[in-house]
C-alpha cells in the first residue's frame, strides 16, 4: 500500500500463471497474452470500477472522520437530521440500507446514545429513530467533514465531470 494509506488504482501489467499442458504433449496450452485478448477483462467492469471508487471514497471519509462514525452510520444520522424522527424501515430505505443492515445501524448508533428508538404512537408495529442532543451534535460536527470528503473525492474531476458524474450516478440508481 502506497504512503498516503490508500490502496493503489494501478493493477500489475503481468499476472504468473502456470500454463496448462495439452494432453498428447508437453507443449504448453496456447494461453492469451495478456489481459487485453481476454474475453472479461475484470478491470473493464463497471462494478469493480465502481468498488475501486468506493474503496477510495471509504479510505479518505475514515482519514476525515476517523473511528467515530462508519459511512452508513453517518448517513443514518445525516437523514435523521436532515428529516426528523423516522420509522426503522423508512430510514432504512432512505439510506439504501437493508432491513438487516439498518437495524444493526441504529442499534449501534443507540448504544452510543447518538439515536432513540420507541414504538410509532400511531402504529405500535412500527419503531421510530430519531437523534438524541448527543446525535445532533456528532452530525453537526462530522457534516463540514463530510463536505471534504467529498471535495476529495471528486478532486481528481474538473467541475463539468463531477456535474456529469453526479448525474450519471443518479441515472444509474
Amino acid at each position: 500500500m502506497p504512503a498516503s494509506g490508500r490502496p493503489s488504482n494501478s493493477m500489475p501489467t503481468s499476472i504468473s500463471t502456470r500454463q496448462p499442458r495439452s494432453k498428447d504433449s508437453s507443449a504448453p496450452v496456447s494461453v492469451p497474452a495478456g489481459p487485453d485478448s481476454w474475453p472479461y477483462v475484470l478491470d473493464k467492469q463497471v462494478g469493480f470500477i465502481l468498488r475501486q471508487a468506493m474503496q477510495r471514497h471509504i479510505s479518505i471519509f475514515s482519514e476525515r472522520i476517523g473511528n467515530e462514525l462508519t459511512p452508513r452510520q453517518f448517513a443514518a444520522l445525516a437523514r435523521l437530521y436532515q428529516g426528523g424522527p423516522l420509522s426503522q424501515n423508512r430510514l432504512g430505505r432512505y439510506t439504501a440500507m437493508d432491513v438487516a443492515t439498518i437495524k444493526g445501524v441504529v442499534d449501534r448508533l443507540t448504544q452510543r446514545g447518538f439515536t432513540k428508538v420507541q414504538p410509532d404512537p400511531g402504529d405500535g408495529r412500527l419503531l421510530v429513530v430519531q437523534l438524541t442532543s448527543k446525535g445532533r451534535e456528532v452530525v453537526e460536527s462530522a457534516i463540514p467533514r463530510a463536505f471534504e470528503i467529498s471535495e476529495e473525492t471528486l478532486s481528481p474531476l474538473t467541475k463539468k465531470e463531477r456535474t456529469t458524474f453526479m448525474r450519471l450516478l443518479r441515472k444509474l440508481c
